[in-house]
């Protein structure tokens, strides 16, 4: 095997965890978390994805990109689940999902 066929495998562990994570957790920060997995799985591939291409330059670009644009991302949300949390005073996805109106 060749060590971008690891890093790919790797990725795609990292992304299939994240994936699962978001579609089994209740919890809100849990979501945050697992999304972040999600993220950095496919940032893992984009890096391997330039190497394997031979555009390593490029594969690095794209990913410092993404990883701003996570940040940002996970800042937000972990700033509406402590709002959330200080409003209705749970994090569980189940009972927010009642609060419409």
């Amino acid at each position: 095997m060749d060590t971008v066929e690891i890093v790919m495998i790797g990725a795609f562990g990292l992304a299939g965890v994240g994936l699962y994570g978001l579609l089994v957790v209740r919890n809100l920060i849990k979501v945050v978390v697992s999304l972040q997995l999600l993220v950095k799985g496919v940032l893992l591939a984009l890096v391997a994805a330039g190497k394997a291409s031979g555009q390593v330059a490029l594969g690095e670009s794209l990913a410092l990109t993404v990883i701003v644009a996570d940040t940002v991302v996970a800042v937000i949300g972990l700033a509406v689940a402590v709002q959330v949390r200080r409003v209705s005073g749970t994090l569980d996805l189940k009972k927010l999902a009642n609060l419409r109106g």
